[in-house]
């Protein structure tokens, strides 16, 4: 994941879905849903990926995709650029 050039601030958007999504997941679950669940009330029972908690943990996660991506590339940049510490016997001559 390039973050430059005129893209960059799009990429950069990208990664705020999956934040946002836990903090509402997390806001609606300590207000106990509000009114969004009483809209939903008829499936209530149904399954237990009813109500407005489940689905923006569901989002969460079908968002996590560009963290996954930052994240795997920055720890094989990280790998590429570590510098060579180990030295050898035959290096100290």
């Amino acid at each position: 994941m390039a973050i430059h050039g005129e893209s960059g601030a799009a990429e950069w958007l990208c990664l705020a879905a999956a934040p946002t999504f836990a903090i509402m997941a997390l806001l609606t679950g300590m207000s106990g849903g509000g009114q969004a669940d009483i809209l939903c009330s008829a499936a209530q029972g149904a399954s237990l990926l009813s109500g407005m908690v489940p689905m923006y943990v569901l989002m969460s996660v079908f968002h996590s995709a560009p963290w996954l991506k930052l994240i795997v590339s920055w720890r094989s940049w990280r790998t590429l650029n570590r510098p060579n510490t180990a030295r050898s016997c035959s290096d100290s001559r």
